[in-house]
């Protein structure tokens, strides 16, 4: 068990029983996500505009990496996904749970906390309904669960987040049913077997997937390449500059078609000063023509 982990489920079990029990309280949720630069859902997790998250939807993982690691978030990203959709991309706010292999005592303790809620059901079902519009739910199943979700319960999830998804570092079943469903699932393996042998332990908490540390309101994006998770303070920038390497690649991939250079006259910058001003030229009227000046 990592240390993050097992703080969290000290947290956990400090608090007293009831929907506490799965979750940081608000006045928690906003200090350990206290860079949040935008509103917030009313328990406290961070709510990056509708704008943003469509703007980020057009992302690559090499779009974010670049401001990711000049403000050292070095564990934002988690590959070697199997991918329902690869040629859909995903983007959404990440609303976290993480489980562990079941302990009935501890099973015990959680279980009656969501009873106390009315709830009637099982924990990943708790979590599943506490999605909403925009969500991607983003579970640390230790790599291990089986049949997180099948075609039924991933159908509530396409309905209730839209656009959104699911990152399960589990698996999921019934793939025959998944085929061609509107909604983008990464996840680690399938197997027919239901999920079994587990017990949720945190809701809406940092978690762990992969290499990757997530927080409840960080963008979660998805392409070919894997998942990026983030931080809502960086998403702005991110976006902004992801329109200036575009244009770069543009630039770059139509001098080195011609024919004319070997790759170091044009890649990852041109050395020769009329190289130089004609990228400039290209780059300041491609900018205005993309940001709509």
């Amino acid at each position: 068990m990592s240390r993050l982990t097992t703080s969290v489920v000290a947290i956990l079990l400090c608090c007293p029983l009831g929907a506490q029990i799965l979750k940081l309280s608000r006045e928690e949720m906003i200090k350990y996500t206290a860079k949040n630069p935008y509103e917030r859902f009313p328990d406290g997790r961070p709510k990056v505009p509708d704008s943003l998250i469509e703007r980020a939807r057009q992302l690559s993982a090499e779009d974010c990496w670049g401001i990711l690691r000049q403000n050292r978030f070095m564990n934002q990203f988690e590959g070697n996904w199997k991918i329902l959709n690869p040629d859909r991309k995903l983007a959404g706010r990440a609303f976290t749970a993480v489980y562990m292999p079941f302990r009935p005592d501890l099973d015990e303790i959680i279980m009656a906390g969501i009873k106390a809620t009315g709830f009637p059901s099982r924990g990943h079902q708790y979590v599943i309904d506490s999605l909403q519009e925009g969500d991607v739910l983003v579970v640390d199943a230790w790599g291990e669960v089986p049949g997180f979700v099948g075609d039924n319960l991933a159908t509530y999830i396409m309905v209730a987040t839209k656009t959104g998804g699911l990152v399960v570092d589990g698996g999921v079943r019934d793939l025959q049913g998944l085929h061609g469903m509107d909604t983008q699932i990464y996840y680690r393996f399938a197997h027919p077997d239901a999920v079994a042998n587990f017990t949720l332990v945190g809701v809406n908490v940092p978690v762990r997937i992969g290499k990757a540390t997530v927080m409840p309101g960080d963008v979660v994006i998805g392409d070919r390449e894997g998942t990026t998770f983030v931080p809502p303070h960086l998403v702005q920038q991110i976006v902004d500059n992801a329109v200036e390497i575009r244009v770069h690649d543009e630039w770059t991939k139509m001098k080195l078609k011609t024919g004319k250079y070997k790759s170091h006259e044009i890649y990852g910058r041109p050395r020769d000063p009329a190289l130089i001003k004609e990228y400039e030229e290209y780059k300041e009227k491609r900018l205005k023509e993309l940001r709509g000046q």
